[in-house]
C-alpha cells in the first residue's frame, strides 16, 4: 500500500522555520514536536532566510499599484466634475 506524501501550508512551514531560527529547541525536538524530518525542517529555514528580502519589496510594490489606481481614476472624476461645475457658472453668469 503507498503512502500519500504529505503537504504542508505554507503558514505551517513559517511556523516551523521562525521557530527554527529562535534556536530554543534542537532540530530533533523540533522534528518530534511537529512531526517533519529535520533535513525537511532545516530546508525550509534556509528558505525561509533566502526569500525573507522579497516580503518587503514585493508589499511596496504592489501597495504602489493599487493606490495610484485608485488615485488616477479619483482624478478623472473629480477633473469632469470640475468642468462641469465651470460650464455650469458660466452659463449663470458667475
Amino acid at each position: 500500500m503507498k503512502k500519500s506524501r504529505r503537504k504542508f501550508s505554507s503558514a505551517f512551514k513559517a511556523k516551523v522555520a521562525i521557530e527554527a531560527l529562535k534556536e530554543r529547541e534542537s532540530l530533533a525536538e523540533l522534528s518530534k514536536r511537529f512531526e517533519v524530518h529535520a533535513n525537511m525542517i532545516s530546508k525550509w529555514k534556509k528558505e525561509f532566510l533566502e526569500k525573507s528580502s522579497s516580503v518587503f519589496d514585493y508589499q511596496s510594490e504592489e501597495g504602489s499599484e493599487v493606490d495610484s489606481e485608485k488615485l488616477y481614476t479619483k482624478i478623472g472624476q473629480l477633473e469632469i466634475e470640475n468642468d462641469f461645475l465651470k460650464k455650469s457658472l458660466k452659463k449663470i453668469g458667475l
